[in-house]
């Protein structure tokens, strides 16, 4: 018998324990809120921005109404010249006249050079918000794959506020996160960064420059 062999005996003969309980991570969570004030839309809101600034994002409160047009408006004011899409954004996208407008229609290898030298900017739809951390749960598929919210220097990022959780947690539960998840979950909290060099934090080494979130809210909570 090979040392292996003994081992792999050894093993299936060992006496089976008792398998240990899961954790109640719902019961941690409602333990750890307790006593908390009750969350309100508005106070997400103020919340996920002061955390997003904190992390060197930008939030812009748009309505579903305006937002094409306040992205023109940034696009203008940043020098974008070229702007990756998903297809279901290239009408509203048309309609606000930006110009240089690239839908990612195509595989990766056929036109990688272009999308990682001459594509300035993206827009990427988000599945909602963490105010807790200031955090983006963006969910890649098909339509917008992991490369839109990572190679464009700049990311901007479509929110609705009526999708902002409290927490990590929240989100999972209110989504219900357990029956089905994509291959690749996203959490992002501000543009990208790093301190692997000499100990000093650095904005855009591994991806966009800079993030910014539209967050789209009601007309009466415009400020």
């Amino acid at each position: 018998m090979s040392a292996r062999d003994n081992i792999l005996q050894r093993l299936r003969a060992a006496p089976q324990g008792t398998p240990p309980l899961a954790p109640d991570v719902r019961a941690f969570h409602l333990a750890c809120s307790a006593g908390a004030p009750v969350s309100t839309r508005a106070a997400r809101i103020e919340l996920f921005c002061e955390k997003m600034a904190f992390w060197h994002g930008e939030v812009v409160r748009v309505t579903r109404e305006t937002w094409p047009q306040k992205l023109a408006q940034l696009c203008a004011a940043k020098g974008v010249r070229s702007l990756l899409h998903g297809e279901s954004y290239a009408a509203a996208l048309t309609g606000a006249g930006i110009g240089g407008l690239k839908p990612y229609d195509r595989p990766v290898e056929e036109w990688k050079q272009e999308l990682f030298e001459d594509t300035d900017a993206s827009l990427t739809s988000t599945r909602g918000g963490i105010a807790e951390t200031g955090t983006l749960i963006i969910w890649p598929d098909a339509n917008e794959p992991r490369l839109m919210s990572l190679v464009p220097p700049i990311h901007f990022a479509l929110l609705d506020a009526g999708q902002l959780y409290d927490t990590l947690f929240a989100a999972i539960v209110g989504q219900g996160w357990s029956a089905s998840m994509p291959t690749n979950a996203l959490l992002v909290s501000g543009p990208s960064k790093t301190a692997d060099i000499q100990v000093t934090l650095a904005y855009g080494a591994h991806g966009p420059k800079e993030l910014i979130v539209l967050l789209l809210v009601d007309e009466e909570e415009m400020q």
